[in-house]
């Protein structure tokens, strides 16, 4: 990789250049985000997943943009108009629209006014009137009065439209412009569809006015929705007058006291140029501008809420009874064993219009008996919170656990091919209550099989662009996947594919080897796999687990490449490593400076230690009940002042959604986080899914809201 994008990368990220170009050495040699994270911190200054995940992006974007400067560069270059100054300025560029300027005036184009004029011959009228070489206008222009321009206007109009496409194809000039415009307000008008009942919910935002530079981003994607349905119409608010006025004296300055009629034809250009050509192409850039911070900002919204659903507590390897809740189709109850495997199924109906009150009670007690059951998962869709109600009465051990169970995304699964194939005699109701059942289990093994877009926890995920989202969520759950690490022996394909190195085919390898072979006895077994070779082996092996191994180690995410230094560790206390692997006391008297070797560093040989005294540590938290407050029905039963318990449902820029136990979720506005401190984001305070107390400051039952604050 060029020097100029290292460079460029580093200051964009803040990073040292010899942290980038190793990075970049890296990636080409094969290696993944989490192992180069993981496994090769004295390369990479110590960069976390994230930092490291940042250098790919820009990795990507820079190889996309030297593949765009060789293609302009052969474009000018066989037009026999490329200059050493030309090339050298294209070279040095590391922005897309600093490119883009440069080859604007090279770049095949429509026929325009001032090809038109140029194909007349008033080019060099044109370049006399800007170079103020003329001293009599009107017997110059005379001259190019001919078939093809009918009068001594024509001919200066001709050549004003040649000025203007000449100032438009002016890389300051375009900058400067943007400058102005992006200072600017976006303001909106409705068009005639805004009378229509679905325009409704864009009501606030007819006749909106705010600066471009500081709308908030959920806003900006609101209202550029708007515009796409045909609600609003949206412009740059900026004075065709002022800027025109900064154009003429920011590029015309040697021109200061120029004749007064050439002065004009100046003048007149401009104000052409900046209304035809520059303000509707750089307003929708600026705009466009705009829209990628937005997408910036939602997507790392989207991401942070996704990594905290998918790190959600587990209850781990615990036997399941998961009920879909229905009120009229009845509740669809499942059993699952400690592996999540299917035992029993049947449809209860608890609730109205049925109302099998009895026969449930005991359907569900005989089931809790025969199957052993221990913990409890609710869906918490539609009747979920009266499942939820009932199943406390049924009489039971009382040591059984019951959890509310988010459904988002469950019935996408249970329609998918991979539900289908899991199951394939079962329907979609029974493969929705197993879905529910497996993510309280183990959340992250059971939502990686789901489009994370389906999860419920965005912000205007349809309307950011969709290639950057994808790169975000798809970084996301690879990391999840592999700091928590994966039992290669009891591991869906789909949870496979997201560890580092793996991917689909060989994740699919894996399972096929496990089917035929049984369960894997070490880590190096996996060389066995069809084609998993040696890189794939360096990149997944440190990330997988092989509970009950013959080596310890192969349960840890110590990588096999350091084995020979937990051996140097074990050997100089005296022990095996068998008894060295979960000994704290042991492993506080190793001292890490001397077992630094060329390969393995300070960083690496601390993160050694610690896997020992802890190994296969799960890094997410234990799961917790949760109680509504029993006398909450609906929105009705809402008085401010009210204080209740609620589930976070969803955090975005501007606050969060809360559960409070009735159809409509409450929100925290950001302002109302803080206990008396300002908070900047509502992240920083509220983790997805996290039990809180909330006091309900506003109700408005027409139009479904709740304003909440935080207790």
């Amino acid at each position: 990789m060029k020097d100029l994008y290292i460079r460029t990368i580093a200051e964009r990220l803040s990073v040292r250049d010899w942290q980038v170009e190793n990075c970049a050495k890296l990636f080409e040699e094969g290696a993944t985000v989490p192992f180069i994270s993981r496994y090769r911190k004295e390369k990479t200054g110590g960069l976390d997943d994230v930092a490291v995940a940042e250098v790919r992006h820009w990795i990507d974007v820079f190889s996309e943009m030297e593949k765009r400067k060789e293609s302009i560069l052969s474009t000018i270059s066989e037009a026999g108009k490329l200059t050493p100054e030309l090339e050298s300025a294209i070279e040095s560029c590391v922005e897309s629209r600093e490119l883009e300027d440069l080859y604007l005036p090279f770049r095949p184009k429509r026929r325009t006014r001032a090809t038109v004029a140029r194909e007349a011959g008033l080019e060099p009228l044109a370049d006399g009137i800007f170079d103020l070489r003329i001293s009599d206008l009107q017997k110059e222009a005379a001259k190019y009065v001919n078939d093809k321009v009918a009068s001594t206007e024509d001919a200066l109009s001709g050549a004003r439209d040649i000025i203007a496409e000449k100032i438009n194809e002016t890389v300051s000039v375009r900058e400067t412009v943007r400058q102005m415009l992006r200072t600017k307000r976006l303001v909106s008008k409705p068009t005639r569809k805004a009378d229509s009942p679905e325009a409704a919910k864009y009501k606030g935002y007819f006749n909106f006015s705010e600066s471009l530079s500081h709308i908030a981003a959920h806003r900006l994607l609101a209202v550029l929705r708007a515009e796409e349905e045909g609600y609003l119409n949206l412009k740059v608010d900026a004075d065709p007058e002022k800027c025109g006025n900064k154009l003429y004296y920011d590029f015309c300055h040697e021109k200061k006291y120029p004749p007064k009629d050439l002065a004009v034809q100046i003048r007149s250009a401009i104000d052409e140029a900046y209304r035809r050509l520059l303000e509707p192409s750089i307003s929708n850039e600026v705009i466009r501008e705009a829209k990628e911070k937005a997408d910036i900002e939602s997507i790392k919204v989207f991401g942070e809420n996704l990594r905290q659903l998918l790190l959600a507590p587990p209850v781990g390897q615990k036997r399941v009874m998961a009920i879909d809740p229905g009120f009229r189709t009845g509740c669809k109850v499942v059993c699952l064993d400690g592996q999540g495997s299917l035992l029993h199924y049947e449809t209860i109906f608890p609730h109205p219009p049925v109302s099998e009150k009895v026969k449930s009670i005991r359907a569900v007690s005989d089931m809790i008996e025969k199957y052993a059951v221990e913990v409890i998962a609710i869906g918490n869709g539609t009747a979920g919170r009266e499942t939820e109600e009932f199943i406390r009465r049924v009489p039971k051990p009382s040591d059984i656990r019951v959890f509310s169970v988010s459904e988002d995304g469950a019935s996408i699964y249970s329609a998918s091919e991979a539900a289908r194939e899991e199951f394939p005699d079962y329907d979609v109701t029974v493969r929705g209550a197993v879905s529910i059942g497996r993510r309280l289990m183990d959340p992250l093994a059971e939502l990686v099989k789901i489009d994370p877009k389906s999860l419920g926890v965005g912000q205007y995920q349809h309307d950011v662009d969709q290639g950057l989202l994808k790169e975000k969520l798809d970084n996301v759950v690879e990391s999840c996947v592999n700091s928590v690490g994966v039992n290669l022996n009891t591991a869906s394909r789909h949870l496979l594919s997201y560890v580092s190195g793996i991917g689909p085919a060989l994740a699919d390898n894996i399972v096929q080897y496990r089917n035929e072979n049984g369960p894997f006895r070490s880590r190096q077994e996996l060389k066995k796999v069809r084609r998993l070779g040696d890189k794939a082996f360096e990149q997944c092996a440190g990330f997988l687990r092989i509970p009950g191994a013959s080596n310890p180690l192969d349960n840890s995410a110590v990588h096999p490449e350091a084995y020979h230094i937990v051996e140097k560790m074990a050997g100089s206390l005296g022990v095996r490593t068998e008894e060295l692997v979960s000994n704290e006391g042991l492993c506080s008297r190793i001292h890490a400076e001397d077992f630094i070797e060329a390969d393995f560093g300070l960083p690496t040989v601390n993160d050694i230690i610690n896997e020992l005294v802890k190994p296969g540590r799960d890094p997410r938290e234990s799961a917790s009940e949760f109680a509504f407050s029993e006398d909450i029905r609906s929105i009705d039963d809402l008085v401010q002042g009210m204080e209740l318990p609620g589930i976070v449902t969803n955090i975005t820029a501007f606050g969060a959604f809360v559960d409070i136990g009735i159809k409509q979720n409450g929100l925290i506005h950001v302002s109302q986080m803080g206990r008396g401190k300002r908070v900047s984001s509502p992240s920083d305070v509220l983790k997805l899914h996290q039990h809180v107390r909330v006091q309900v400051i506003s109700v408005d039952a027409e139009r479904s809201r709740i304003g909440l604050r935080l207790l």
